[in-house]
């Protein structure tokens, strides 16, 4: 399991270049989505954003909801900065278009949208790559894309290794506790290459 993790870490998709504002103590991250999120398969003691908090020791707020589609997202998205003002957004959205076989060019053109909102009230934003899960779990190609259009970093494979591994997964589609946790560290340790916390 540690090797998947290193693994994931060395496969991070988007240069090292990329210099993220640093997260002061008293900042508010947004981890945004759906199950993956929300920790479908685990308790909210143990989803990943419950998991990056305690690694950060900074406030992550689970805006995750079970089966939303990125049109249903990019809906929410607008009152929920507006609510918790974040300096940081996480996105991971977009496997249930994926899963339910929707236009994955408006798939990829609503999370543009939810990138954009980001940035307009001066957010930082990451992105986490979902699989397809086809024969080789890769995340979809827009993933990678958007990152490298809009210079912001993105995990691109850590959800493919860890969907991919029974020993990790409660369900064929989420990830157990030790997924998670293996998520958020995933998360931290892009954080850290980024410059948005300080390195251990």
């Amino acid at each position: 399991m540690l090797f998947i993790f290193i693994f994931a870490g060395l496969l991070a998709s988007c240069s090292d270049d990329t210099k993220l504002p640093a997260l002061s103590k008293d900042a508010t991250i947004l981890a945004f989505g759906d199950s993956l999120t929300y920790g479908t398969g685990t308790s909210s003691n143990n989803a990943y954003p419950a998991a990056l908090q305690r690694l950060l020791q900074r406030t992550v707020i689970n805006a995750g909801i079970p089966g939303e589609i990125s049109s249903k997202g990019l809906a929410r998205l607008p009152a929920l900065i507006e609510k918790y003002q974040p300096a940081l957004i996480i996105i991971c959205h977009g496997g249930n278009d994926i899963l339910r076989k929707l236009n994955l060019s408006e798939t990829s053109d609503n999370i543009q949208r939810m990138i954009d909102l980001a940035k307009s009230n001066n957010s930082a934003v990451i992105l986490i790559g979902v699989p397809q899960f086809g024969l080789f779990f890769n995340s979809a190609a827009f993933y990678e894309e958007l990152a490298e259009k809009n210079n912001i970093p993105i995990s691109n494979d850590i959800l493919g290794d860890i969907i991919s591994n029974n020993s990790l997964k409660s369900d064929r589609i989420h990830p157990n506790s030790q997924g998670y946790q293996l998520l958020a560290e995933d998360i931290s340790s892009l954080l850290q290459r980024h410059g948005a916390i300080p390195g251990r």
